[in-house]
């Protein structure tokens, strides 16, 4: 057998190199690259061999492990699952820094590589600096803590477990219904160790990313079911996205009149003014997507996980005799509500369902509804948009502004406060890939290093990151690695004096919004209720390396939108101040957050009263 040797980490850089996936033909590297902080526990290794292999594949510097997750997991979202990074850090806190990014990861289905340093193997030099000591156990770190938030974890202890170990990490990552953040776990000594590999580990090899098609007889029940349906309903979720389905999508709707309502993550499966496009549904959504939700006696989700938000805490679907039918590729996903599970992939099964549903079509004037539904949420979005609010402008002419002067291939990415709410219900799309919601686990701190992934997977489209002050605070880093690399990406930064989303929904639970706002502490009542805080967020945009843009009313935040498009090679961003109280109300629906059962204040039982009566409208489909 012929043999390479190398280091364990060389042989690991190596073979990432070396992965390709092919889907419908079309072929490409899996890893765009390797992002990385160096530590003690990866600088001699992974970081040796990142620097002799640079020439097979690119090395990227960030600024804050987490952030690193979140832009890999932006780039593979907006390249349909087909494309992902690697992430590498030091033992420690640099490892641990990872864990959040790779739980948004798996919630959200993403394949990102995690590759934390590790304590040493061999064990002789224990504690050693940033090391976790378990009194119980020696094969304890704090790199276990992975393991619940990883579709894969794997430590490897010795050279030769890499050629067992890498394959079945390319599955899990290459898997439609199985991905999600793989971590492999690299002790510092191992890394650095050699072995006589074999030499075909490090040929080229292509992951087939397959179509599978749902069981035949499952199928031509899903037929009949929706031959007999009067009032169907489909909801789009990702998976839509993920399969590249959007065409098919359409074709379906438009050959049996079926409307469509969009989860965040389904959002841009129908241009926003299809006439059967209802937009956005559930507790984000609009009235006419929750009305016919309401009254639907079939529900075809398509590629969607049925979220609380989505599902409307299990009180969106209330006609006593719906039914459901789940396309997806993953089992787990295609069972939920008792529905008929049509386990694979959403472009083939479209297609398939349309062939063999004939002639069926939903009544006229059932189609003739849904359209005036979208008609009608569409002036109230222009309402909304041109709506003058003063003296402050209020969050939804910012969306408004934004989204009319943006290009129709543009991106707009957020994905934590009251933003994602307001641009699911406003947000016109008009590409599939124009709208980057990460609200799988709603993560603040995701929208500017999810924006630098996204910039890096499409540098043809423009890039609007919308993030809160709230969010900005938490992670800001990679402004400074835009400016680095060169990347244009401009940042509507919207300065709404704290925690906006969750001080309105603590003022809905009774508490007035109790510690959401940023003020100093009055030292006489020894509470948060002093001024507010001025954060100077332009100097500290521009002090990072930004082109920064300070806009305060409507003219001046218009005029900034346009400013920034002459920007090129490095990151804008426009700062301005809204009203935290204008806000873009709910439409038929609700959601369940839990209300204190008993208080001494008045508010609190009001909130508890209207909570109970609200939970009367659970449905729980289990047929």
């Amino acid at each position: 057998m012929r043999t390479k040797r190398l280091t364990t980490a060389q042989a690991l850089i190596l073979y990432l190199s070396k992965q390709y996936v092919q889907r419908d033909g079309a072929e490409n590297p899996f890893f765009a690259g390797v992002w990385g902080i160096f530590g003690h526990g990866n600088v001699a290794g992974i970081g040796q061999a990142l620097q002799q292999f640079s020439g097979d594949i690119r090395y990227y510097q960030s600024r804050n492990e987490q952030a690193q997750v979140h832009a890999s997991i932006a780039y593979a979202k907006h390249k349909n699952r087909m494309q992902t990074f690697a992430c590498t850090t030091s033992i420690g806190p640099g490892a641990t820094n990872m864990v959040t990014g790779a739980a948004t990861a798996t919630v959200n289905r993403i394949p990102v590589l995690l590759l934390p340093g590790d304590i040493f193997a061999e064990r002789l030099q224990a504690p050693v600096l940033q090391q976790l000591e378990w009194e119980h156990g020696q094969d304890i770190s704090v790199n276990d803590a992975f393991k619940p938030v990883s579709r894969y974890w794997d430590r490897i202890y010795r050279p030769e477990q890499l050629i067992l170990s890498l394959p079945e990490a390319m599955r899990v990552l290459t898997s439609p219904a199985d991905t999600g953040a793989v971590t492999l776990c690299m002790p510092q000594d191992t890394q650095a160790e050699a072995y006589d590999y074999p030499a075909t580990m490090f040929e080229k090899r292509v992951w087939v990313i397959p179509r599978n098609r749902p069981d035949s007889s499952l199928l031509a029940e899903a037929v009949r079911w929706i031959q007999a349906a009067k009032a169907p309903l489909i909801v789009a979720g990702g998976g839509v996205h993920y399969s590249e389905a959007t065409a098919a999508l359409r074709q379906f709707v438009e050959k049996t009149g079926i409307p469509v309502g969009e989860t965040q993550a389904g959002k841009g499966s129908l241009p926003y003014d299809h006439r059967l496009n209802l937009g956005a549904i559930g507790a984000t959504g609009t009235d006419g997507a929750n009305i016919m939700a309401r009254e639907a006696d079939l529900i075809i989700g398509i590629g969607t996980r049925y979220s609380d938000f989505t599902s409307a805490s299990k009180t969106a679907f209330q006609n006593p005799d719906v039914r459901f039918i789940n396309i997806n590729v993953m089992e787990f996903d295609s069972y939920k509500q008792g529905a008929l599970p049509l386990t694979g992939d959403a472009k083939v099964t479209l297609e398939e369902l349309a062939e063999q549903l004939g002639a069926y079509q939903t009544a006229d004037d059932y189609q003739a509804r849904a359209h005036e539904f979208n008609r009608r949420w569409d002036a109230e979005v222009q309402r909304i948009y041109t709506f003058e609010h003063e003296p402050m402008l209020s969050q939804g002419e910012v969306v408004g502004m934004v989204n009319t002067q943006s290009r129709p291939r543009d991106v707009v990415l957020c994905a934590a406060g009251s933003l994602p709410g307001d641009l699911h219900k406003l947000w016109r799309t008009r590409d599939p890939r124009g709208y980057h919601l990460e609200y799988g686990n709603s993560c603040m701190g995701y929208e500017i290093a999810g924006g630098l992934g996204v910039a890096l997977a499409d540098p043809e489209r423009e890039v609007y990151v919308m993030v809160g002050d709230g969010s900005f605070l938490m992670m800001n880093s990679e402004i400074v690695t835009m400016a680095q690399e060169g990347i244009k990406v401009t940042i509507i930064l919207i300065d709404n004096h704290g925690y906006a989303s969750i001080g309105g929904l603590s003022k809905s639970v009774g508490s007035d919004g109790f510690g959401t706002k940023y003020r100093y502490r009055d030292t006489e009542a020894d509470q948060l209720t002093g001024e507010n805080i001025r954060t100077d967020f332009a100097k500290i945009c521009e002090g990072l390396g930004a082109h920064v843009i300070v806009a305060r009313d409507t003219a001046a935040f218009s005029q900034a939108l346009e400013d920034a498009k002459d920007i090129t090679g490095k990151p804008v961003c426009i700062v301005t101040e809204t009203d935290r109280r204008q806000r873009v109300g709910g439409y038929e629906s609700w959601w369940d957050v839990a209300v204190a059962e008993v208080s001494d204040n008045p508010a609190v039982q009001q909130a508890r009263e209207a909570y109970e009566e609200s939970k009367q409208k659970e449905r729980y489909h289990l047929k």
